[in-house]
């Protein structure tokens, strides 16, 4: 599917977001064309002139919102900018595509809402893990296989990082630290398949020595009827099979390790038409445990799906720009993650269950 006119594209940001997340999967869909790249600082060996010289350059985000060449915006600058650079781009008459984590408040992300509601313009939020390939097998499973009632929901994003992170990632500003960052994909995935949680038990750390002002660490507890779902990022978490989903009901059990490949091998250098791009190795499948009908308990590998990777998200958008079809991601949904973190930030404070307006 391509509009007869492809929808011309403005990345603000040209970190690891744009290069990784985004700009390989627009350039592989004729729905859409990199029309601008804003990039304040170039260096030698990082220049988007240099590696993108079909496409208008622009050293400030203000140029590239005016830029009547470009039809959608992508802000992939740190969350303390969102609401700032968003609005712009909405009252602009751009679409807008917003890195999560959406906004620091519940509050921003509602006046973004309504912003872009006012303006008639499509916005949406890049939680893109929806996409991974563990995710939506999960999905499949729970729909198709018999774990019975879950009691249980275990989701991890684990991994052995000692050092704090470099730049503006590795300083406590709003919007910032694990939970926002990691645990925003987390909680994501969790009311995408659950809804909303009735109460909420936070519980943020600083894992690593000597401590920095960066909450690298965190516990959240998302309480409904008659399940909890516990939602885990660590940076201390020296393992060579990290834990990524462990799921529990009341007649079998689930448990797979390791990330959705996408992003180590796009850095590697893999291209998207690769026949391995995004597709586990059986090695990785997860692990199936039920009961046979000869009341044995049995282990079986659960056979990951072919992957739709993050393209997923970009042909969801095309067609929302199109009017045919919703948004790939809800701005609302993605409001709601932000509160729950909110909430889950002023527990740990407290050190108290709170409920779920």
């Amino acid at each position: 599917m391509a509009a007869l006119n492809p929808f011309r594209v403005g990345m603000i940001g040209y970190g690891l977001s744009a290069k990784i997340f985004h700009i390989p999967y627009i350039q592989a869909i004729p729905s859409f064309k990199l029309q601008a790249i804003c990039q304040r600082n170039p260096s030698n060996d990082d220049d988007a002139a240099k590696d993108h010289p079909d496409v208008t350059i622009h050293r400030t985000p203000e140029e590239l919102i005016k830029d009547s060449e470009v039809d959608v915006v992508i802000i992939g600058t740190p969350p303390v900018t969102h609401l700032t650079l968003t609005k712009q781009a909405l009252e602009a008459g751009k679409h807008v595509v917003v890195e999560k984590p959406f906004c620091p408040t519940a509050a921003e992300c509602d006046e973004l809402i309504k912003c872009a509601k006012d303006n008639d313009k499509v916005l949406t939020v890049f939680q893109n893990r929806r996409w991974d390939t563990d995710f939506l097998t999960l999905v499949e499973l729970l729909r198709h296989e018999s774990l019975g009632r879950i009691v249980e929901f275990e989701t991890h994003f684990d991994r052995w990082s000692p050092h704090a992170p470099q730049g503006w990632k590795g300083d406590q500003n709003p919007g910032q630290g694990v939970v926002y960052d990691l645990g925003s994909h987390l909680i994501d995935q969790v009311v995408n398949l659950f809804g909303m949680p009735k109460k909420i038990t936070g519980f943020i750390h600083r894992q690593r020595q000597p401590p920095t002002d960066l909450e690298d660490s965190c516990t959240v507890l998302l309480h409904y009827n008659g399940m909890l779902a516990i939602v885990k990022a660590s940076v201390m978490s020296l393992q060579l099979k990290q834990l990524r989903f462990k799921v529990r009901g009341d007649s079998g059990g689930y448990k797979k390790y390791h990330l959705d490949p996408q992003e180590p091998q796009l850095k590697a250098g893999m291209k998207l038409d690769h026949p391995h791009f995004g597709r586990e190795p059986e090695e990785d499948y997860g692990i199936l445990t039920v009961v046979d009908k000869d009341k044995e308990i049995v282990e079986r590998r659960y056979p990951s799906l072919d992957p739709v990777t993050y393209l997923g998200f970009y042909k969801s958008l095309a067609s929302a720009l199109l009017g045919q079809s919703p948004v790939p991601v809800e701005a609302k949904d993605a409001r709601d993650v932000i509160y729950l973190i909110e909430l889950a930030r002023k527990s740990a404070q407290e050190g108290r269950t709170l409920d779920v307006e």
